[in-house]
Parts: structure tokens; C-alpha cells; sequence
């Protein structure tokens, strides 16, 4: 193939998929609504079943599901003949996808599911088949062609049925009032997981690690106690344990660039007074927003009593995946 039908090729392979997923719209009607409410509604969870692509489509139906509230598991129609169809109860609701709507391995669970009396979708592209005639509910997958050449290897059809999927799961998380923070506790490994539920206190430096001197040390001990503990920083605190002020490796950059003579200094001729603080409670990525607007590497976490009780790095939230991208 030269350049140019190479080029052709693929730009017709992606308007026929195009074209079969905008085609999808007659699919969003009345018995569309039929199994959302029917999902909805009910105690158990969704269960995919399909052979070949459209249990892998299957798979990824059921993932979405899950991570956007709704529970649902996958079902392999060969498997569930010999033995997985224990994990199927009546109160499930059981989507079926094959294209033909003939697929044998997928026919040979009907008699079995209606004896468990649970509620049946077909997801198929055959209005006429047997999976469609049999089920409670019919969702077309149907398409005017494959994007195989030869009309054969599922293309268009498994792209529709992957995007009627997402139209499920997108309706049921909008029909229960699924939020992004409810989405952050399914995803807590997740960058979006840790922005919306990650608390500095899960993730502060804290205990005998926080830098901390008094306002009466000499410089040297300033230095001593930033460089020991390795944060760039350190909090300078009055008698009473209160955070008086913060100094920071760039405040003792900029006082050698303005003098030598520094063996007389203490912590508080030195600090930054009524630095930038935090409470132990508030979200890690507020905490990030805030050093990004101020400009600043280092936070301090303090009390109600205001005594510093931590301590974070800009670096160590960006590592933890805080930062929008």
C-alpha cells in the first residue's frame, strides 16, 4: 500500500465507526429509559455477559460500571455453564451482547437466568434474533456496516456497543447523583482520587522529623537543623512552642548575598514572621494550589493552639500525582 490509500484507509475506517456510533441515537428511546430505571432500581448488581469482542467489550462496560457507581461484574457465557452461574442473583439485572444475537454460547444461558428469574437486556444488533425476542428489554447495537473491508472482523459494531455502554453508565451516575468526590473514594490510587479526598495530615512530615528551632538560636543551629532535615526549611517557634516565623535554604541565600558578617544572627532576626500555614485537615491538593499561588516550596501545619504539628514539600505532593495536568 502506498502513502496515500494507507492514509485513505484508515480516515474511511474511522468515519465508518463514526458514522455507526452517531447512528446510536435511535438507540437512546423508550426501552433505553426501560433499563436504566430497571438498573436503577435494582438490589443487585449488573452482569455482562458476551462471547469473543463482546465479552472483551463486556469487560470494559463492566469497569465503567463499577467505577462510576453502579456495581456490575462480567460473566463468561462457557464458564457460567460449568459453575460461575452461582454468582448470578434474582435481584441482578443480566445484559447479553452479541451482534447476531444467535451467538449459541450466549442462547444456551437463557432458559438458565429465567430460572433464576432475574431481569434480561439484550444488547445485540438483530431487532428479529432470538436474544431479542427473548429478553425483557432490546437495546440496538445495530450498524450499516463493519469497518472491515470484508464486512466480517467486529469493528463499527463493537465501537456502538462500547459507546451505548458509556451511555448507560454515564445516565445511571447522573440518575444517582454520582459526584466527583464519590467518585475520588472508588478511585483512591488515582491522581483525581488523591486530589479530592488526600488530607496533609495522611501525608505531612511530622513527630521528631518537622525542623523546628527557636527564635534565640544562633544561625549555625538554623542552618544545622535545615540541613539535617532536609525539607529546606525549618520552623522557628517563641518559648511557649507557638510558630513565630520560618527560614527557609533561599532566606539564608539572600542574607549571604547581603552580608558575611552573620555570627552575631538568631532564628528570629532571620525568619519570615506570620508565614503561610495550614490545618492538618484540609485536602493536599488546596494545600498544593496554595503553595503554587504564593510561591512558595515549604508549608507549615499547625494546631488549633497554633504549635506546628507538620510539615510538606511542594515536591513531595507533585510526586504524589497532585498536580493537574
Amino acid at each position: 500500500m502506498k502513502t496515500e490509500e494507507i492514509i485513505r484507509t484508515g480516515r474511511e475506517v474511522i468515519k465508518i465507526e463514526a458514522d455507526a456510533v452517531a447512528g446510536l441515537c435511535e438507540s437512546i428511546n423508550e426501552e433505553f429509559a426501560k433499563a436504566v430505571d430497571l438498573i436503577y432500581h435494582s438490589k443487585g448488581r449488573v452482569v455482562l455477559s458476551g462471547m469473543g469482542k463482546s465479552g472483551l467489550i463486556a469487560r470494559k462496560i463492566v469497569a465503567t460500571l463499577n467505577s462510576t457507581g453502579t456495581a456490575a461484574i462480567y460473566l463468561h457465557p462457557t464458564d457460567a455453564l460449568h459453575g460461575d452461574l452461582g454468582m448470578v442473583r434474582k435481584d441482578d439485572v443480566v445484559i447479553l451482547i452479541s451482534k447476531s444475537g444467535e451467538t449459541e454460547e450466549v442462547l444456551n444461558l437463557l432458559p438458565m437466568l429465567k430460572r433464576l428469574g432475574v431481569t434480561l437486556v439484550a444488547m445485540t444488533g438483530e431487532r428479529r434474533s432470538r436474544l431479542a425476542r427473548e429478553c425483557d428489554v432490546f437495546l440496538s447495537i445495530e450498524v450499516k456496516k463493519e469497518a472491515c473491508p470484508h464486512d466480517l472482523a467486529p469493528t463499527a459494531s463493537t465501537t456502538a456497543t462500547l459507546v451505548l455502554g458509556d451511555a448507560l453508565s454515564v445516565t445511571l451516575l447522573k440518575k444517582r447523583g454520582f459526584t466527583a468526590e464519590d467518585f475520588a473514594l472508588l478511585h483512591p490510587g488515582g491522581s483525581l482520587g488523591k486530589r479530592l479526598s488526600l488530607e496533609i495530615k495522611e501525608i505531612m512530615t511530622k513527630g521528631d522529623r518537622i525542623p523546628v528551632v527557636k527564635e534565640d538560636y544562633p544561625i549555625k543551629d538554623v542552618i544545622l537543623e535545615i540541613t539535617s532535615k532536609r525539607l529546606g526549611a525549618t520552623c522557628v517557634v517563641d518559648s511557649q512552642g507557638v510558630l513565630a516565623g520560618i527560614v527557609t535554604d533561599g532566606d539564608l541565600r539572600r542574607l549571604l548575598e547581603r552580608t558575611l558578617d552573620i555570627k552575631d544572627l538568631k532564628a528570629k532576626d532571620i525568619m519570615t514572621k506570620n508565614p503561610k500555614v495550614m490545618r492538618p485537615d484540609y485536602l493536599a491538593s488546596f494545600a498544593l494550589q496554595q503553595m503554587e499561588n504564593y510561591k512558595i516550596t515549604s508549608l507549615v501545619i499547625i494546631d488549633e493552639d497554633k504549635h506546628p504539628v507538620g510539615i510538606i514539600h511542594l515536591h513531595d505532593l507533585i510526586n504524589l500525582g497532585l498536580a493537574q495536568r
